[in-house]
This record gives structure tokens, sequence and C-alpha cells, in this order.
């Protein structure tokens, strides 16, 4: 006797009921957690040119700036554009390759509509040989936003001693504080 194999009616709907219930269920987590890759990811990186600066003003025995360049190569404070690290021979705030001021390492620009803040004016952040970081506006906090998810918010705190601290969620409300208890707040 022949047996078809394969399945019922009811036992098709049955499943593709259960996987539509799975996908409602996964869905909008899922995009929650892209954000916060997303953020975690700038985060690293942010973290990474931060000691890349600091160890190159050490190792250099040198000034090292680290800030947003624009079309002409000038320190901006639209933080979102590629931020450079470079050698600033003349303290100008100025990339001059022709003064022999060397870029160290670049982290392109974001591409969507996140924010990337550091104060209102401030335009770079620059170490010095000793490991400190100097001048006005220095130390502050980089705080990246991703857009209409505030509550994903992250930021990197930098402070006169060189040293930098990432935020965490210190009082597990599910968003990042900065090292004194206050949250990221974007503007």
């Amino acid at each position: 006797m022949n047996k078809c194999k394969g399945f019922t009616l009811v036992e098709l709907m049955v499943s593709i009921i259960i996987l539509a219930v799975l996908t409602a269920i996964v869905v909008p987590n899922f995009n929650e957690f892209v954000i916060k890759i997303r953020v975690d990811n700038e985060i690293s990186q942010l973290h990474r040119l931060l000691l890349i600066a600091r160890n190159s003003a050490i190792n250099a025995n040198q000034d090292v700036t680290l800030c947003p360049l624009d079309a002409n190569y000038h320190c901006s404070t639209d933080w979102q554009n590629q931020i450079v690290v470079f050698i600033d021979i003349n303290d100008d705030k100025i990339f001059s390759p022709e003064s022999n001021e060397v870029i160290i390492r670049m982290k392109p620009a974001i591409k969507i509509a996140d924010k990337l803040q550091y104060g209102l004016t401030r335009n770079r952040i620059k170490f010095a040989p000793t490991g400190r970081t100097t001048g006005w506006g220095s130390n502050g906090t980089l705080k990246y936003c991703p857009q209409d998810f505030d509550n994903f918010s992250r930021a990197i705190v930098v402070a006169t001693s060189g040293r930098f601290y990432p935020s965490t969620d210190l009082d597990h409300d599910g968003k990042d504080e900065k090292r004194n208890g206050s949250e990221i707040v974007c503007r």
C-alpha cells in the first residue's frame, strides 16, 4: 500500500500561524537590537580613535589633535563629519600637509541621520605629549544619539587627565548614564 507523505491543510495553517506570531514578536526587538549594535559600534570606534590620539601624542612627543574636518581641512564643530587624528604642528586647527602635518587615523562620517555631539562650540580634542588633554574644550562628553531612539544614546566622557570613560547603565533602567549618574541627553 502506498502512503502519501506530506502535510495536511490543518498542519500547514497551524505552522503559518505559529510563524506569524513569532515574526510579530521578533521583528520589533530585532530593530532595537540593530540600533544598539550600531550605537555600540560607533562608541567602540570613537574609543579606539581616542586611544590612538592619546598614544600617538605620548609616543611622538608632540601635540595630537582629534577633530572633524570640513571641506577646507579646518577643524569644525560638525562631529557627524569625518573625524581625523593628526599632528597639528602649528596648532592652527587646520590640517596642512604642506607643513608636514600627518594624518594618523581617520573615522568615516556618520552616514545616517544619527547625531554625534561634543559640546556646542567645541571643535577638537587635543592631547599633549604627557597624555593629558590640553587647550579649551578638550575635556567634555562625546554623545552618540541614534535618530528616534534617544533612550539608546551612549557617550564617552573625556577628562583633562587624558582618560576617557564610556557611559554605562548605572541604575539598570535601560538608559546609559555618565559616571556622575546623569543620563545622556541629546539636543
